[in-house]
């Protein structure tokens, strides 16, 4: 649990400059929710290539928000203003929060959160879109003066559209900077909900244990995946079945997340045959490989 607040806020960051490093699909999107509330945003990756493919899909994802009338050309236009790329960390030298959302492993996390550390202010806060490793363990990047402003924000795909965010504070995470966080996601439109710090925290234990499930389902020949995805939105009221699911984020992910909970949580959350086997042969979904859905 979080220690007892030691560290007031040194601004109330009224007009809070926001900085986002990785420019893949999970990070872009939260570049642009902060834009769209009307704050100064700057993204960076590490290769010009990453950051001219983010501003290009980004691009595209306004131009179908206005078409479907989820805001307006005013909106989109002053969200591109806004948004900033940058290959240059010490940019982020200005930043009050910057969100840490690059590949999901512990070796990358821990080297960008140390890059952070010497390029971002002392006041600033750092946040991780962690989906499964513990903050506490991240945390061991930082120097310790940094550690009770960093804590986790786990968003969700797309997060443009899914309103969930997980604030996840780890041993030594200033409740006083908890609160503020909580405040600033709700303000640009998010619904933080506060989950303790453990691996997976909680959406992901009980999304991965009904994917792991729904595959057995196929292995065993009790439905086809169609149909069991007909079932989770007609008969439980999910908006996407747990196989249009992975075919979004790709079966390869849920796989390296499955090992990351086993590790945690052991056997009831080892990914089952048929799921590895579809990665391993390629059928990952995604946006150019074959999934669950298209398999023939």
């Amino acid at each position: 649990m979080p220690k007892e607040s030691s560290t007031a806020m040194s601004q109330p960051f009224a007009e809070p400059k926001i900085g986002v490093v990785g420019a893949g699909l999970m990070g872009a999107e939260i570049a642009l929710v902060f834009a769209l509330a009307g704050l100064d945003v700057l993204l960076t990756d590490s290769n010009q290539a990453a950051l001219d493919a983010a501003v290009a899909r980004l691009g595209s994802v306004l131009g179908r928000g206005v078409a479907r009338g989820h805001f307006s050309e005013e909106q989109r236009a002053a969200a591109s203003e806004r948004l900033r790329a940058t290959l240059d960390l010490t940019d982020f030298a200005d930043r009050d929060l910057v969100t840490e959302a690059v590949f999901e492993s512990l070796d990358v996390k821990s080297r960008v959160l140390a890059s952070l550390s010497e390029a971002c202010p002392a006041t600033c806060v750092i946040a991780s879109n962690t989906s499964t490793f513990p903050i506490s363990t991240l945390s061991a990047a930082l120097p310790a003066e940094r550690r009770p402003r960093f804590l986790g924000t786990h968003y969700f795909s797309p997060v443009s559209r899914m309103p969930l965010v997980e604030v996840v504070p780890g041993f030594d995470t200033d409740p006083e900077i908890v609160a503020w966080t909580q405040a600033l996601l709700a303000r640009v439109g998010k619904q933080p909900i506060a989950v303790r710090d453990v691996t997976g925290f909680a959406v992901n234990r009980m999304l991965h244990a009904m994917l792991i499930e729904a595959v057995r389902l196929v292995e065993e020949g009790v439905a086809t995946p169609e149909d069991l995805d007909t079932a989770c939105r007609l008969g439980l009221g999910h908006p996407i079945g747990p196989f249009a699911l992975m075919d979004n984020v790709t079966s390869s992910l849920c796989v390296q997340v499955q090992q990351i909970l086993q590790d945690s949580y052991g056997e009831r959350f080892r990914s089952p045959p048929l799921l590895k086997q579809r990665v391993a042969a390629g059928y990952v979904g995604g946006r150019d490989k074959p999934g669950w859905l298209d398999r023939n």
